[in-house]
């Protein structure tokens, strides 16, 4: 968005149907998972790993979607353990607070300062995208308001 250096070039999933024979997990079972995991305080892309890396009684689940016709947020938001802010804009929040107290510390780090309005422009951007679905229809985004909720 800001920058002209990486291109789009990266893996693709397989293109697949239906899950594994070796993942036989039943759907129930999966979605118990995912909120206990939830309640453990991981994000969604956490989640995810976990369960393709240790998976749900020792069978790994490749894919969450594919094994219960769910994705992981929609499960959560069945449940009622989805979280505050969705996971991207909670990631740039967190990182915009960061580079505040980083440019407050040294003033003189032009390129931080230039990164901090870059990633609060995408906040702002994220913020005007999710405002009245995920978020308030009133909610704006500030440097103070964003330490508070990330605290």
């Amino acid at each position: 968005m800001h920058t002209r250096r990486r291109g789009s070039s990266g893996s693709d999933k397989p293109a697949a149907d239906e899950p594994p024979e070796w993942s036989d997990v039943d759907p129930e079972q999966i979605e118990e998972r995912v909120v206990e995991l939830a309640e453990q305080g991981h994000d969604p892309s956490q989640i995810g790993i976990k369960l393709r890396d240790e998976g749900v009684t020792g069978t790994p689940i490749p894919d969450v979607k594919l094994a219960t016709g769910k994705k992981i947020t929609e499960i959560l938001e069945e449940h009622d353990a989805e979280p505050e802010f969705p996971e991207d804009l909670r990631n740039l929040m967190k990182r915009a607070v960061r580079l505040r107290e980083h440019v407050q510390q040294n003033p003189q780090d032009y390129q931080n300062k230039r990164a901090l309005q870059n990633t609060e422009s995408k906040v702002r951007r994220l913020v005007d995208y999710y405002r009245g679905d995920e978020l308030e229809p009133d909610f704006t985004y500030s440097y103070e308001q964003a330490k508070e909720l990330l605290e």
